[in-house]
Protein backbone atom coordinates (compact mmCIF):
# COMPACT_ATOMS: atom_id res chain seq x y z
CA UNK A 1 0.00 0.00 0.00
CA UNK A 2 1.26 3.47 -0.92
CA UNK A 3 0.63 6.43 1.35
CA UNK A 4 -0.92 8.41 -1.50
CA UNK A 5 -3.67 5.76 -1.85
CA UNK A 6 -4.79 6.06 1.79
CA UNK A 7 -7.67 8.28 2.91
CA UNK A 8 -7.27 8.47 6.73
CA UNK A 9 -10.56 9.11 8.54
CA UNK A 10 -10.83 8.34 12.25
CA UNK A 11 -13.76 7.81 14.56
CA UNK A 12 -13.95 8.33 18.31
CA UNK A 13 -14.30 6.06 21.33
CA UNK A 14 -17.86 7.32 21.80
CA UNK A 15 -18.77 6.31 18.25
CA UNK A 16 -17.22 2.87 18.69
CA UNK A 17 -19.27 2.38 21.86
CA UNK A 18 -22.48 3.14 19.97
CA UNK A 19 -21.59 1.35 16.72
CA UNK A 20 -20.64 -1.86 18.49
CA UNK A 21 -22.90 -1.70 21.57
CA UNK A 22 -19.85 -1.88 23.81
CA UNK A 23 -20.81 -2.47 27.43
CA UNK A 24 -18.62 -1.99 30.48
CA UNK A 25 -18.09 -5.76 30.46
CA UNK A 26 -17.03 -5.64 26.80
CA UNK A 27 -14.47 -2.96 27.61
CA UNK A 28 -12.86 -5.30 30.14
CA UNK A 29 -12.20 -7.86 27.39
CA UNK A 30 -9.07 -8.32 25.30
CA UNK A 31 -10.09 -6.42 22.13
CA UNK A 32 -8.76 -6.36 18.57
CA UNK A 33 -9.59 -3.36 16.40
CA UNK A 34 -9.17 -4.43 12.78
CA UNK A 35 -8.80 -1.61 10.27
CA UNK A 36 -8.89 1.09 12.94
CA UNK A 37 -6.75 3.51 10.94
CA UNK A 38 -6.46 6.86 12.73
CA UNK A 39 -9.42 6.23 15.07
CA UNK A 40 -8.97 7.31 18.68
CA UNK A 41 -10.62 4.15 20.06
CA UNK A 42 -7.31 2.55 21.07
CA UNK A 43 -5.94 5.71 22.66
CA UNK A 44 -9.12 6.48 24.61
CA UNK A 45 -9.66 2.84 25.62
CA UNK A 46 -6.09 2.51 26.87
CA UNK A 47 -6.53 5.67 28.93
CA UNK A 48 -9.38 4.04 30.88
CA UNK A 49 -7.53 0.75 31.36
CA UNK A 50 -8.91 -1.36 28.50
CA UNK A 51 -6.71 -3.79 26.55
CA UNK A 52 -6.89 -2.97 22.85
CA UNK A 53 -4.65 -3.90 19.93
CA UNK A 54 -5.25 -2.19 16.59
CA UNK A 55 -4.09 -3.57 13.25
CA UNK A 56 -4.09 -1.65 9.97
CA UNK A 57 -1.91 -1.33 6.86
CA UNK A 58 -1.53 2.40 7.55
CA UNK A 59 0.61 1.58 10.59
CA UNK A 60 3.56 0.92 8.31
CA UNK A 61 3.93 4.71 8.17
CA UNK A 62 5.17 7.19 10.76
CA UNK A 63 2.89 9.57 12.63
CA UNK A 64 4.38 12.45 10.65
CA UNK A 65 3.55 10.73 7.36
CA UNK A 66 0.00 9.95 8.45
CA UNK A 67 -0.56 13.53 9.61
CA UNK A 68 0.73 14.83 6.29
CA UNK A 69 -1.70 12.60 4.43
CA UNK A 70 -4.60 13.64 6.72
CA UNK A 71 -3.89 17.29 5.94
CA UNK A 72 -3.72 16.49 2.24
CA UNK A 73 -7.03 14.61 1.95
CA UNK A 74 -9.10 16.42 4.59
CA UNK A 75 -10.39 19.20 2.27
CA UNK A 76 -11.32 16.63 -0.39
CA UNK A 77 -13.22 14.46 2.10
CA UNK A 78 -15.09 17.47 3.49
CA UNK A 79 -16.08 18.53 -0.03
CA UNK A 80 -17.41 15.03 -0.73
CA UNK A 81 -19.37 15.12 2.52
CA UNK A 82 -20.97 18.41 1.50
CA UNK A 83 -21.94 16.98 -1.87
CA UNK A 84 -23.44 13.83 -0.30
CA UNK A 85 -24.80 15.21 2.97
CA UNK A 86 -28.33 13.96 2.22
CA UNK A 87 -27.06 10.39 2.63
CA UNK A 88 -26.35 11.01 6.33
CA UNK A 89 -28.29 11.67 9.52
CA UNK A 90 -27.31 14.99 11.10
CA UNK A 91 -28.47 14.24 14.61
CA UNK A 92 -25.66 13.69 17.14
CA UNK A 93 -23.39 15.48 14.66
CA UNK A 94 -25.24 18.56 13.48
CA UNK A 95 -23.35 19.69 10.39
CA UNK A 96 -20.54 18.90 7.98
CA UNK A 97 -18.43 21.51 9.76
CA UNK A 98 -18.99 19.83 13.13
CA UNK A 99 -18.20 16.46 11.56
CA UNK A 100 -14.83 17.82 10.49
CA UNK A 101 -14.07 18.94 14.03
CA UNK A 102 -15.14 15.59 15.52
CA UNK A 103 -13.01 13.62 13.05
CA UNK A 104 -9.95 15.84 13.51
CA UNK A 105 -10.25 15.61 17.31
CA UNK A 106 -10.28 11.81 17.05
CA UNK A 107 -7.37 11.72 14.61
CA UNK A 108 -5.29 14.09 16.72
CA UNK A 109 -5.88 11.90 19.79
CA UNK A 110 -4.69 8.93 17.72
CA UNK A 111 -1.59 10.79 16.55
CA UNK A 112 -0.72 11.85 20.11
CA UNK A 113 -0.80 8.18 21.14
CA UNK A 114 0.54 6.55 17.99
CA UNK A 115 4.32 6.40 18.46
CA UNK A 116 4.06 5.28 22.10
CA UNK A 117 1.40 2.77 21.13
CA UNK A 118 3.56 1.31 18.36
CA UNK A 119 6.42 0.75 20.78
CA UNK A 120 4.13 -1.00 23.27
CA UNK A 121 2.60 -3.20 20.54
CA UNK A 122 -0.85 -1.62 20.48
CA UNK A 123 -0.60 -0.51 16.83
CA UNK A 124 0.46 -3.30 14.48
CA UNK A 125 1.06 -3.16 10.74
CA UNK A 126 -1.01 -5.83 8.98
CA UNK A 127 -4.21 -6.49 7.08
CA UNK A 128 -6.94 -9.00 6.37
CA UNK A 129 -7.30 -11.78 5.39
CA UNK A 130 -4.13 -12.86 7.20
CA UNK A 131 -3.58 -11.69 10.77
CA UNK A 132 -0.41 -12.30 12.85
CA UNK A 133 -2.26 -13.62 15.89
CA UNK A 134 -2.84 -17.03 17.43
CA UNK A 135 -6.19 -18.80 17.59
CA UNK A 136 -8.63 -17.06 19.97
CA UNK A 137 -5.98 -14.58 21.10
CA UNK A 138 -8.77 -12.03 21.55
CA UNK A 139 -12.15 -12.17 23.23
CA UNK A 140 -13.65 -9.57 20.90
CA UNK A 141 -12.73 -8.28 17.43
CA UNK A 142 -14.22 -5.08 15.98
CA UNK A 143 -14.15 -4.01 12.35
CA UNK A 144 -15.43 -0.52 11.55
CA UNK A 145 -16.29 0.83 8.10
CA UNK A 146 -14.42 -1.62 5.91
CA UNK A 147 -16.03 -5.04 5.44
CA UNK A 148 -19.54 -4.87 3.91
CA UNK A 149 -19.25 -1.09 3.45
CA UNK A 150 -16.79 -1.46 0.56
CA UNK A 151 -18.64 -4.32 -1.09
CA UNK A 152 -17.83 -3.07 -4.59
CA UNK A 153 -14.11 -3.02 -3.79
CA UNK A 154 -13.74 -6.13 -1.62
CA UNK A 155 -14.91 -9.37 -3.25
CA UNK A 156 -17.23 -11.98 -1.76
CA UNK A 157 -14.30 -14.37 -1.47
CA UNK A 158 -12.27 -11.74 0.39
CA UNK A 159 -15.18 -11.05 2.72
CA UNK A 160 -15.56 -14.72 3.59
CA UNK A 161 -11.83 -15.33 4.11
CA UNK A 162 -11.45 -12.12 6.13
CA UNK A 163 -14.35 -12.84 8.46
CA UNK A 164 -13.24 -16.44 8.90
CA UNK A 165 -9.85 -15.06 9.92
CA UNK A 166 -11.43 -12.68 12.43
CA UNK A 167 -13.39 -15.63 13.86
CA UNK A 168 -10.14 -17.58 14.13
CA UNK A 169 -8.38 -14.95 16.25
CA UNK A 170 -11.39 -13.83 18.34
CA UNK A 171 -14.25 -15.55 20.15
CA UNK A 172 -16.68 -12.86 19.03
CA UNK A 173 -16.60 -10.61 15.97
CA UNK A 174 -18.61 -7.42 15.46
CA UNK A 175 -18.68 -5.58 12.12
CA UNK A 176 -20.34 -2.24 11.41
CA UNK A 177 -22.08 -1.26 9.18
CA UNK A 178 -23.70 -3.99 7.08
CA UNK A 179 -24.70 -1.49 4.38
CA UNK A 180 -22.50 -0.80 1.39
CA UNK A 181 -21.63 2.71 0.23
CA UNK A 182 -24.82 2.90 -1.87
CA UNK A 183 -26.93 2.60 1.29
CA UNK A 184 -28.19 -0.92 0.53
CA UNK A 185 -27.48 -4.07 2.51
CA UNK A 186 -24.22 -5.60 1.34
CA UNK A 187 -24.58 -8.24 -1.36
CA UNK A 188 -21.93 -10.24 0.51
CA UNK A 189 -23.88 -10.51 3.77
CA UNK A 190 -25.94 -13.64 3.03
CA UNK A 191 -23.02 -15.58 1.46
CA UNK A 192 -20.91 -14.74 4.53
CA UNK A 193 -23.62 -15.96 6.91
CA UNK A 194 -23.96 -19.17 4.88
CA UNK A 195 -20.19 -19.80 4.79
CA UNK A 196 -19.86 -19.26 8.54
CA UNK A 197 -22.79 -21.59 9.21
CA UNK A 198 -20.93 -24.29 7.26
CA UNK A 199 -18.06 -23.73 9.71
CA UNK A 200 -20.39 -24.08 12.69
CA UNK A 201 -20.20 -20.37 13.52
CA UNK A 202 -23.38 -18.57 14.55
CA UNK A 203 -23.95 -15.10 13.11
CA UNK A 204 -26.70 -12.52 13.42
CA UNK A 205 -27.59 -8.87 12.94
CA UNK A 206 -28.11 -6.70 16.00
CA UNK A 207 -29.63 -3.23 16.26
CA UNK A 208 -27.22 -0.53 17.49
CA UNK A 209 -27.64 2.90 19.05
CA UNK A 210 -25.93 4.68 16.19
CA UNK A 211 -26.91 5.98 12.77
CA UNK A 212 -24.86 8.39 10.70
CA UNK A 213 -25.07 6.78 7.27
CA UNK A 214 -28.83 6.64 6.67
CA UNK A 215 -30.21 3.19 7.47
CA UNK A 216 -26.98 1.92 9.05
CA UNK A 217 -28.55 0.80 12.31
CA UNK A 218 -27.30 -2.80 12.51
CA UNK A 219 -24.03 -4.58 13.18
CA UNK A 220 -23.00 -8.08 12.17
CA UNK A 221 -22.11 -10.41 15.03
CA UNK A 222 -20.36 -13.79 14.76
CA UNK A 223 -19.56 -16.02 17.72
CA UNK A 224 -17.34 -19.08 17.66
CA UNK A 225 -15.96 -21.45 20.29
Amino acid sequence: MELKSIVPWGRSFSEYQKMFLLSEIDLQKNILGCGDGPASFNAESTAIGSQVVSIDPVYQFSGEQILSRINEVYPQVMEQMLQNKDAYVWDSINSVEELGKVRMKAMNAFLDDYEVGKISGRYIFGSLPSLPFSNKEFELALCSHYLFLYSDHVSQEQHISSIRELCRVASEVRIYPVLSLDGNQSMHLKPVISALADDGIESSLEHVNYEFQKGATEMFVAKSV
